[in-house]
């Protein structure tokens, strides 16, 4: 008996997110969409947002194919997977590793998360607050915890796609067409560097920080900014081109 593939979406707020509206006959288990990005397609499954997410922001109407998440559920599933300062600590990796701890998927597709800010209309819905260019120890070298999030994923039989239509990304997961979904296995894909991971991931436990409530700025000057670099470094050499 051939076991049926279990498809994630996320969906962020960038402008070229909206394109996923068009997208039809395309099977996802469950499709998570990363705040105001509820907006985009209306059979979305799961909502996902910080808890300074504005009440007002959030969908005021769900049904009973639809829920709502917020650090309640997405804390534990972080931590789960080593926490948010190595992690990072942005809503569209936060979103990836609670998929991941969540629905066990076999593929992740990720669309409007490039975290490319450009011109006036930074995201779909106009001039938005980007979070990942806030002063954060954490969110230093974004593609080097997008690398950490595909190696973790990779170790937990999950691959992670880009359907972005963007030439720049901060994500280093392997763009592919929408029209390609079915052929995701016959892709040529990545390998992990086994050493350089369990080195990463041995210096995340010595350097121990791991914040249980996921409130990891409320203790930002005692993080080693240098330390955070070299894991980092680690982790985005962890990926291997084929």
């Amino acid at each position: 008996m051939i076991k049926k593939t279990n498809k994630i979406l996320i969906i962020g707020s960038a402008p070229d997110s909206v394109s996923a509206s068009n997208w039809k006959n395309f099977i996802f288990n469950n499709i998570v969409v990363i705040n105001n990005a509820w907006k985009i397609r209306k059979d979305w499954t799961n909502c996902i947002y910080p808890e300074d997410f504005p009440i007002n922001k959030r969908p005021k109407k769900v049904n009973q194919k639809q829920t709502l998440h917020s650090a309640d559920d997405y804390v534990k599933a972080q931590n789960h997977f080593g926490g948010f300062v190595y992690a990072g600590g942005t809503m569209a990796f936060t979103a990836g590793y609670w998929a991941l701890y969540k629905f066990k998927p076999h593929i992740i597709y990720y669309k409007g998360c490039d975290m490319v800010y450009k011109g006036e209309k930074t995201h779909f819905y106009g001039k938005g607050t980007a979070d990942p260019l806030r002063k954060d120890k954490t969110l230093k070298n974004l593609l080097a915890k997008s690398a950490r999030l595909e190696a973790i994923a990779l170790l937990n039989n999950c691959k992670i796609f880009n359907l972005s239509n963007l030439s720049a990304s901060n994500l280093i997961f392997k763009k592919i067409n929408i029209n390609n979904i079915e052929d995701e296995f016959n892709i040529e894909y990545k390998r992990l560097n086994k050493d350089k991971i369990d080195l990463a991931l041995r210096m995340e436990k010595e350097t121990g920080y791991y914040i249980p409530d996921g409130k990891y700025w409320k203790k930002m000057n005692e993080f080693d900014e240098k330390k955070i670099k070299v894991i980092d470094d680690l982790w985005l050499s962890s990926i291997e081109k084929i």
